[in-house]
């Protein structure tokens, strides 16, 4: 699933609409002390209060939220796993009878439970429903409602949350005219923020994929490795993180630790082309060669493939690993680049890395900028200062 796939779906969970259906919601409760199931409950979505359906299609949206290979990972199901969970969640996904749901989403429970020690009961959540899609229409004057012919996607949607003691307070009762003290022993559930989740099947423009689940982490970059491979039974991921120090650590092997701002600046404009060149595909991967080609591109001298191939086996032991582009460069429009130093922090944008400057003066070392105008400090209009002088040449 691309961002545009996630964001599709992730902006269909409200109240009303009627491009999703949610047919039921299976709620299970766990207990901290023993993992055991404490309660379990099935009942169709629409059985709901109004309230209770708003909180949840915000929790469920938070599942869809973030950014990919940071919070959301489209992960490939492992082959040859007993019990695997790939098989369960479809059969779940296209059991007619109720009872055969709940039986499904119970076994996928027990997986969570296995060899796990919760600090906080959790409570599981499971939907099962149905996301529509509207054709495009054909042309201008065709007098068809894009809604009369959509694409139908069933799905099911799973999300954990913490409990949370309730907090004690003291209470004003306007009847008895008297202050009370107010305790509830009720376990408030935190749907604001769930801990992980998944959806199930992955979508791909109009196609469903059942060989791949999207994992929501509960924060950027905090996967939970025992949920990934003991209950979904995926594959280990890269995180957007890991890809940009992989790449990072290639380039040091090839061109040395040292690099000007210049070349860099030129090699993240190389690799934005790339990304911007292959807007609409499917996102675009560099492999050995395409680094090469970008560091050569960049002004980087002596490369060659050989060295290139060498880094990669070197730095990750597979000459045939493919970096995403869109995870080696900084958000590209935004100050994402980050620039510290004893005396001050600095944040700019790959594009104006261009105008950043290191430099040796009498000894010192500077920071220079390159600006198009004169800088204000608390209000004040900075004098521009020289710092190189013109020698007077003798008898002048």
């Amino acid at each position: 699933m691309n961002k545009k796939d996630i964001a599709n779906i992730r902006k269909q969970f409200k109240l009303n609409n009627d491009l999703l259906k949610i047919h039921e919601i299976f709620n299970v409760y766990i207990m901290k002390e023993s993992s055991d199931i404490y309660h379990y409950q099935s009942m169709p979505f629409e059985m709901l209060e109004e309230e209770q359906k708003e909180l949840f299609m915000g929790n469920f949206k938070k599942i869809l939220s973030g950014q990919l290979d940071e919070k959301l990972f489209e992960l490939k199901f492992q082959r040859d796993v007993e019990d695997n969970s790939q098989l369960i969640l479809h059969q779940g996904l296209i059991s007619s009878e109720t009872e055969d749901w709940i039986a499904q989403m119970l076994l996928l429970v027990e997986k969570m439970l296995k060899d796990k020690q919760y600090e906080m009961d959790i409570v599981v959540t499971f939907i099962r429903g149905e996301y529509m899609k509207p054709m495009k229409r054909r042309s201008e004057e065709s007098e068809e409602s894009e809604r009369d012919t959509v694409y139908s996607h069933p799905f099911i949607l799973c999300s954990m949350n913490k409990t949370q003691d309730p907090k004690k307070e003291l209470l004003f009762d306007y009847v008895e005219k008297e202050f009370k003290y107010n305790f509830v022993v009720d376990p408030i559930i935190n749907l604001k923020q769930p801990v992980s989740g998944f959806l199930f099947p992955c979508f791909t423009d109009n196609a469903a994929d059942v060989n791949h689940v999207l994992y929501s982490a509960g924060k950027a970059y905090e996967l939970n490795y025992h949920f990934i491979e003991e209950v979904l039974n995926a594959e280990e991921t890269m995180t957007a993180e890991d890809d940009k120090i992989v790449f990072e650590e290639i380039v040091k092997k090839v061109a040395g630790p040292q690099i000007d701002t210049t070349t860099l600046s030129n090699m993240y404009d190389e690799i934005n082309r790339v990304i911007e060149e292959n807007e609409e595909e499917e996102e675009p991967k560099l492999d050995y060669k395409d680094v090469e080609k970008v560091l050569k591109s960049s002004g980087i001298e002596n490369i060659d493939t050989e060295k290139v191939e060498t880094a990669f086996k070197t730095v990750i032991d597979d000459n045939s690993y493919e970096i995403k582009a869109s995870n080696v460069v900084p958000k590209y429009t935004s100050k994402s680049i980050k620039v510290k130093t004893k005396v001050a922090d600095l944040s700019i944008s790959p594009q104006e890395l261009r105008h950043v400057r290191q430099v040796h003066l009498n000894g010192k070392l500077y920071l220079m900028i390159e600006l198009e105008e004169n800088t204000m400090i608390e209000g004040f209009e900075m004098i521009p200062e020289a710092l190189f002088h013109k020698v007077e040449e003798d008898g002048n």
